[in-house]
C-alpha cells in the first residue's frame, strides 16, 4: 500500500508543479503590455525551474521514503533587456520616444502553456492508472 501512496505523492507533486507553471505563464501573458511595475521599469518574464532526485537515488529503499517527486527550485526572472518600441505618445516613453516593453513573447508563452498542459494531463493519467490499480488490488480480497 505504501508504494501506491508513493506514486500518489510523486504524481501530486508533478500536478502542483505544472499548475504553478501554468499560473506563471498566465501572469506573463497578463503582463505582456505592462510598462510600469512596483520595482520600476517594465514587467520581466518569469520562468519556474524544477528539480528532481537522481534516478539511482530514487531506487534505493532508504531514499524512497524521502522521495517527493518534482520540486520548484526557484522562479527565475528573465534578465534579457526589455524590447524597445517607438511610441512617442506613450506616458512611459523616453526622450527619444521609445518605450521599454516587457520581454514577453506571447507565441513562446502559448507553446509553454501547451507543454505544461500536456505534462499536467500526463500526471492525471498516471494518477488515474495508480488509482485503478489500487481499486483492483482491493477487489482481490473480496
Amino acid at each position: 500500500m505504501d508504494d501506491f501512496l508513493t506514486s500518489f505523492r510523486v504524481t501530486s507533486s508533478g500536478l502542483s508543479a505544472q499548475r504553478l507553471r501554468l499560473n506563471i505563464i498566465a501572469e506573463n501573458l497578463a503582463n505582456a503590455q505592462t510598462t510600469r511595475t512596483a520595482e520600476g521599469g517594465p514587467y520581466r518574464r518569469k520562468d519556474p525551474v524544477f528539480s528532481s532526485k537522481p534516478f539511482d537515488e530514487m531506487l534505493s529503499r532508504e531514499q524512497m521514503a524521502a522521495t517527493t517527486g518534482v520540486a520548484v527550485e526557484q522562479i527565475k526572472v528573465d534578465e534579457r533587456p526589455p524590447r524597445m518600441q517607438y511610441d512617442p505618445s506613450h506616458p512611459d516613453a523616453n526622450a527619444e520616444g521609445y518605450v521599454a516593453m516587457p520581454n514577453v513573447d506571447p507565441m513562446a508563452e502559448m507553446v509553454n502553456m501547451m507543454a505544461a498542459s500536456r505534462a499536467y494531463e500526463s500526471n492525471v493519467t498516471v494518477l488515474n492508472a495508480s488509482k485503478a490499480m489500487a481499486m483492483k488490488a482491493l477487489e482481490i480480497g473480496r
